[in-house]
C-alpha cells in the first residue's frame, strides 16, 4: 500500500509543481478517469477470454477421453474379428495369417493381370492377322495397339526392376512378329505396283490413274507402319546421347532392292569390275544411281513423304521428309557392307588402302556437296562413310600410318631429284624471289597432303594428320635447308678449310656466284615456303581448324587436348599462343618462325659474303696512289670531260664481281631483299673507299676527277641490276665526299666563263662554287660550314667530314 501511495505522491509531485499547474487540475481529473475506465474494460476483457481458454480446454480434454475409449472399444472389436476369422486365440497370429492371405490374394491378381496382358497381346495380334486381309487400316491399328503396349509396359518393367521378363519378352516378339507379318504384305503390295512400271528398267515412268492409287496407297501402309519406329529413333536422336545415324524408309528399301541386287552381281563376285585396286567403281556406281533414279523418286515419292511428315517433328529431318536425302539413306548401306568388307583386303597394302580412303573422301564430298546430304543432322551435317571407317571401325591409326609412310617416301624422291636444289625461274613471278624446284615440289606435296585430310570431320584426326605428317615434313625440310648453311659456312671459314682440304679453285668458287647461287637456294626456299605457310594460316580450312584449337585449349578440363596430345605438345608443334586469351597466333607460327629465322640469317650470310668479296676486290684498288699527280693543263682550270670516261684499272676486279654478283641476284631475289643486300654492299663499297682511299691519300683536280669516275662507275653497276636511286641512296656520303674533293679552283659562272682569282671568289646563281670560296666557309665555323653545305645539296658529310675531305686536297694541303 505504501507503494501505491508513493507512486501517487510522485505522480502529483511531477504534475501539480506550480500554482498555474492547479488551474488544469480539473483536467487532469478527467484524463485520470478516462484511462482508469479503459483499464477497467481490458480487466474485464482479460477475464472474459481467460474463462473462454479453460472452457476450451475442459472440452478438449473431454473429447480426447472419448477418442481414447473409442479406441480401446474398436481395437477390442478388431482382435475379436481377427480371432473369428483365424480360429486362432492370439491376435498376434491372426494378424499374420491374415497378411499371408492378402499376399496370396495379391499374387492372384497379378497373375490374372498377367494373364489378362496375354490375352491382349494374343487377341491384338489376331486382330492384325485377320484384318490385314480385308483392311490394311484396321490391321495397322492393331498393330499401333500393340506397340504402344510395348513401349507403356517397357519403362514400367525397369521400374519394377525386371518384375516381369517374360511377359514383356513375350509382348517385344509378337510385336515384331506382328510388324515383320504386316511389313511382308505391304512390301508385296508395294512390289506388285512396281513390277507393272517394269521397276527399274524404266526410272522415267509417270503414275496414272488407279496406278498412282495402288502406289500411293503402298507407300502410305509402309510409312504408316514405320512412324512409332521413326519417332522414337528421332526422340532418341534428340537426346543427350548424339544422333544416330537415320533409319531406312520402308518402302526405299523395297525400291532399292533390285538395285542391291544388282550392286552385289556387279561387286561381290567375280566380274571383271570387282577389282580392289578401283573402288572408283562401286563408288561411282552409287553416284549414277542416284543421277538416272533420283528425278523418279522426287517426281513419285517427294509429295507423298510431305504429306506423311508435314507438321511433326520428322518433317524437320531432311533424311525423312526430303525423297533426294531418303534414296541416299537407302543406298548408304549397300556401300557401306561393300567397304567394310574391303578394308581386310587391302589392310596389308598400303597403296590400295590409300586409294580406298581418298576415294570415299571423295564420295562423301560429293554426296555433301553436289547432293546436299547431311544424314539427318542438320546442325552438323553429315559426318560421312571415311568417318564410319576411321572412327566407329578404328583404322585411322593404319591409314594415318600409311599416309605418312607415302608423304615421307615422296619427300625423299623430291630429295633425291638431281635437279632438286637448282633454282626454279620458270614456276614463279619473275620479280619474286626464287625457290628452289626441291621447295616447289615440297609444297605441292604439302598441298596434296592437306587435300588428303580437309574432308576429315574430327577434329583430333585433323591435328594429328597436321603435326605427325605435314609439320613432320616441313621440320624435315627446314633441317635440310640448315645442314645446308651450315656446311656452307663450314666451308668457307678458315677452319674448315684446313679440315676438309678444300682447295683454291672450290674456295674461289665458293665466294663467287656459285657461293650465292648455293645461299640463294636456302635463302628462296625458307622465304617461298615461310610465305606459303603465312598464307595457309588465312585458308579458311586453317582457320576454322586454329579456331577449334583454341576453343577445346582454353576450355580444356585435363592434359590432352586432342588424343593423347597435351597442350604443351601442341603448341610446340603448332603456336605458343594456343591457350591463351588474346586473339593472335596461327596454326604454323613455329614452323613460321623458324623458316623466317632461316632466311633472317641466309641474308645476313649473302650480305656478309659480299661484304668480305667486295674489301677484297677493294685491296688492289686501296693500294695504288696516283690521286695527287697534277697534270699542266689542268693546275687551274675545271676538270677535263675526258677524265671521267677512263676507269682506273685496278677497280676492275670490283666492278666484275659486282656485275657478275648483282646480275645472278637481279635474277634470283625480289626487289625488296635485293635492296637490302644491295644497300650492305653499297655501305661496305662507301666505307672501303672512305677510309682506305678519300682519307689516306691527297687528290688534285685530276685525281679527284678519277676518283669520282671510278665511283660513277660503281653506281652504275649498282643501278643498273638493283635499280635507280641504289647508288644515291647507299653511296650518298663518299659520293657528296667526291664531289666536294673535285670542286675546281676557280668557279664557273652561268654562263660558263672562268671567273677571276680576285672578282668575288663566288659563283653567281646557277654556276659552280669555287675550291677557295667552300674552303674559307667551311673552315670559318660550323655555322657557315653547314650552310655552304646545304648550298652543294650535301645532306650527309658533317662539318668535320667536310674538313676532312677539304683537306685531302693538294692545292689546300701546300
Amino acid at each position: 500500500m505504501a507503494d501505491v501511495h508513493e507512486r501517487v505522491a510522485a505522480y502529483l509531485d511531477d504534475q501539480l509543481q506550480t500554482h498555474a499547474d492547479l488551474q488544469q487540475l480539473d483536467h487532469l481529473l478527467s484524463n485520470i478517469r478516462t484511462q482508469h475506465g479503459l483499464l477497467q474494460q481490458q480487466l474485464e476483457q482479460a477475464e472474459k477470454d481467460a474463462h473462454d481458454a479453460r472452457a476450451e480446454a475442459d472440452e478438449h480434454h473431454r473429447q480426447l477421453r472419448q477418442q481414447h475409449h473409442q479406441f480401446e472399444r474398436d481395437q477390442h472389436d478388431i482382435d475379436r474379428r481377427l480371432q473369428i476369422v483365424t480360429l486362432s486365440d492370439a491376435s498376434d497370429d491372426a494378424v499374420a495369417r491374415f497378411e499371408q492371405s492378402m499376399a496370396k490374394l495379391h499374387t492372384l491378381e497379378i497373375a490374372a493381370r498377367y494373364g489378362q496382358r496375354l490375352r491382349e497381346v494374343g487377341q491384338l495380334s489376331a486382330a492384325s492377322g485377320d484384318a490385314l486381309n480385308t483392311s490394311g487400316e484396321a490391321a495397322l491399328e492393331s498393330y499401333r495397339q500393340l506397340k504402344a503396349l510395348d513401349a507403356r509396359l517397357a519403362p514400367l518393367h525397369e521400374a519394377a526392376e525386371g518384375a516381369a521378363p517374360h511377359l514383356i519378352d513375350h509382348i517385344a516378339r509378337t510385336t515384331q512378329h506382328v510388324r515383320g507379318h504386316l511389313r511382308d504384305a505391304f512390301s508385296k503390295e508395294l512390289d506388285a505396283v512396281l513390277k507393272k512400271i517394269d521397276w527399274p528398267k524404266r526410272p522415267e515412268t509417270t503414275f496414272l490413274g488407279s496406278l498412282q492409287e495402288q502406289w500411293a496407297a503402298a507407300v502410305g501402309k509402309l510409312l504408316d507402319l514405320q512412324m512409332p519406329e521413326l519417332e522414337a529413333a528421332e526422340n532418341a536422336a534428340a537426346g543427350p546421347k548424339g544422333s544416330k545415324a537415320p533409319l531406312v524408309l520402308l518402302p526405299f528399301e523395297v525400291l532399292v532392292q533390285p538395285l542391291e541386287m544388282r550392286f552385289r552381281y556387279h561387286f561381290e563376285g567375280d566380274k571383271p569390275t570387282n577389282r580392289l585396286d578401283k573402288p572408283e567403281y562401286f563408288l561411282s556406281h552409287i553416284v549414277d544411281l542416284l543421277n538416272n533414279y533420283n528425278p523418279f523418286v522426287v517426281d513419285n515419292l517427294q509429295p507423298i513423304l510431305l504429306s506423311q511428315f508435314r507438321g511433326t517433328d520428322l518433317g524437320l529431318n531432311a533424311a525423312y521428309i526430303d525423297a533426294t536425302s531418303a534414296f541416299i539413306t537407302a543406298l548408304l548401306p549397300m556401300l557401306r557392307s561393300k567397304i567394310f568388307s574391303t578394308l581386310p583386303k587391302v589392310a596389308n597394302q598400303p597403296q590400295l588402302l590409300s586409294h580406298l580412303m581418298h576415294e570415299v573422301m571423295n564420295f562423301d564430298t560429293s554426296l555433301k556437296e553436289d547432293w546436299r546430304y547431311d544424314g539427318g543432322n542438320g546442325a552438323e551435317g553429315w559426318k560421312g562413310l571415311a568417318w564410319e571407317v576411321l572412327v566407329s571401325q578404328d583404322w585411322f591409326g593404319r591409314w594415318l600410318q600409311v599416309e605418312k609412310d607415302f608423304a615421307l617416301a615422296r619427300y625423299q624422291s623430291i630429295i633425291d631429284t638431281a635437279d632438286s636444289g637448282e633454282l626454279d625461274y620458270d614456276s614463279v613471278d619473275p620479280g619474286a624471289t626464287k625457290p628452289t624446284k626441291a621447295a616447289i615440289r615440297v609444297n605441292d606435296l604439302l598441298e596434296t597432303i592437306t587435300d588428303r585430310y580437309r574432308p576429315l570431320s574430327s577434329f583430333s584426326q585433323k591435328l594429328s594428320f597436321l603435326i605427325d605428317v605435314q609439320i613432320s615434313i616441313f621440320d624435315r625440310f627446314h633441317e635440310r635447308l640448315h645442314s645446308s648453311l651450315e656446311a656452307y659456312l663450314t666451308m668457307t671459314s678458315s677452319v674448315g678449310r684446313a679440315v676438309q682440304g678444300i682447295s683454291r679453285e672450290e674456295q674461289a668458287n665458293l665466294q663467287g656466284v656459285a657461293g650465292l647461287d648455293r645461299l640463294c637456294r636456302v635463302f628462296g626456299s625458307a622465304d617461298y615456303l615461310e610465305r606459303a605457310m603465312r598464307d595457309w594460316s588465312d585458308d579458311v580450312f586453317f582457320l576454322e581448324l586454329w579456331d577449334e584449337l583454341q576453343d577445346r585449349a582454353r576450355r580444356r578440363r585435363s592434359t590432352n587436348l586432342a588424343g593423347p596430345l597435351s597442350v604443351a605438345a601442341v603448341a610446340e608443334r603448332t603456336s605458343s599462343a594456343v591457350g591463351s586469351e588474346e586473339d593472335t597466333g596461327a596454326l604454323f607460327d613455329e614452323t613460321a618462325g623458324a623458316y623466317n629465322r632461316l632466311r633472317v640469317r641466309s641474308e645476313a650470310i649473302i650480305a656478309d659474303q659480299l661484304t668480305y668479296n667486295i674489301r677484297e676486290s677493294l685491296r688492289a684498288y686501296r693500294n695504288i696512289n696516283p690521286w695527287a699527280t697534277l697534270s699542266n693543263s689542268t693546275s687551274f682550270t675545271a676538270v677535263p670531260q675526258s677524265s671521267a670516261n677512263n676507269i682506273t684499272p685496278e677497280l676492275e676486279p670490283l666492278l666484275s664481281y659486282l656485275t657478275s654478283s648483282f646480275a645472278f641476284l637481279h635474277r634470283a631475289l625480289a626487289r625488296a631483299p635485293l635492296r637490302r643486300i644491295a644497300r650492305e654492299a653499297a655501305k661496305a663499297i662507301e666505307q672501303g673507299v672512305w677510309d682506305g682511299i678519300l682519307m689516306r691519300h691527297s687528290f688534285s683536280t685530276a685525281g679527284a676527277a678519277q676518283l669520282k669516275a671510278d665511283i660513277g662507275a660503281v653506281g652504275e653497276v649498282l643501278d643498273r641490276w638493283v635499280g635507280e636511286g641504289c647508288a644515291a641512296g647507299g653511296l650518298r656520303k663518299v659520293r657528296e665526299g667526291v664531289a666536294l674533293l673535285g670542286l675546281p679552283v676557280r668557279g664557273k659562272g652561268a654562263a660558263g666563263v672562268e671567273e677571276e682569282e680576285g672578282g668575288g671568289g663566288g659563283s653567281d646563281a646557277g654556276g659552280q662554287m669555287a675550291l677557295w670560296d667552300v674552303e674559307k666557309r667551311v673552315f670559318a665555323d660550323n655555322e657557315q660550314a653547314r650552310q655552304v653545305l646545304e648550298e652543294l645539296g650535301f645532306d650527309s658529310l658533317t662539318e668535320a667530314e667536310a674538313r676532312a675531305v677539304l683537306e685531302r686536297r693538294v692545292e689546300l694541303g701546300s
